[in-house]
């Protein structure tokens, strides 16, 4: 599982934009971001987005973007490079295109489903609730947020976890959330089910799949 043990506000950082990491505190002006949206480093303030070796000041060589989009994605869903490299080739082995697939694949972890259903603040949390054994596939308890869901599967809170107060305090946090429409969600139960696979529409858009592909194209 991916553990980030540095500050994670460096990593919206280093992309130059907010991944929303730490859930509701993204949103407010507690943020990191909102008072240094520089690169960090000494050389944060002037080395731009393309910042690194090689990749300096001025417009960002084609290897840098597509470096950052790929290192861009890791983070938004906290995949290490190990995984994620085993995820793009199984993209490649799908029939339709590798970019799209890979999204994809990424929406259909366990711990992103149970984001996107609104029964976590973030990933991160998701990936924390998943891990302690607080949700079930299909009627059988599941630890592993990397877990790859398909169509039709069910993920409901476990019924000894619902009895714990984070769970019974749930339903209003969750109702403010909105689930994309590829999902179905029960809050009262704390259930959900994958309706069919997200289409690229309803991904987020700022991610650029084709650099990414073509980064690993490269190697």
């Amino acid at each position: 599982m991916a553990k980030t043990l540095s500050s994670v506000c460096k990593l919206c950082r280093r992309e130059g934009e907010k991944l929303f990491l730490k859930g509701e505190r993204c949103f407010t002006p507690k943020c990191s971001f909102e008072k240094r949206n520089f690169a960090p480093g000494q050389h944060g303030r002037t080395a731009g987005r393309g910042g690194g070796k090689g990749m300096g000041t001025g417009r960002a060589s084609d290897f840098a973007r597509q470096l950052r989009a790929k290192q861009k994605a890791r983070r938004v869903y906290g995949v290490l490079e190990r995984q994620f490299r085993r995820y793009v080739e199984t993209a490649q082995s799908r029939r339709g295109l590798t970019g799209e697939n890979l999204l994809q694949i990424l929406e259909s972890r366990l711990d992103n489903v149970v984001f996107r259903l609104g029964y976590a603040s973030s990933r991160s949390q998701a990936r924390l609730l998943v891990s302690h054994g607080h949700f079930t596939v299909n009627g059988r308890r599941s630890d592993v947020p990397s877990m790859i869901l398909r169509q039709g599967d069910e993920v409901t809170v476990r019924e000894g976890s619902s009895k714990l107060t984070y769970f019974k305090e749930l339903g209003d946090f969750a109702e403010k959330r909105n689930t994309p429409s590829w999902l179905s969600r029960d809050v009262k139960k704390i259930s959900g089910a994958v309706t069919r696979m997200p289409e690229r529409a309803e991904i987020d858009g700022s991610l650029d799949e084709q650099l990414i592909v073509e980064y690993y194209s490269r190697r």
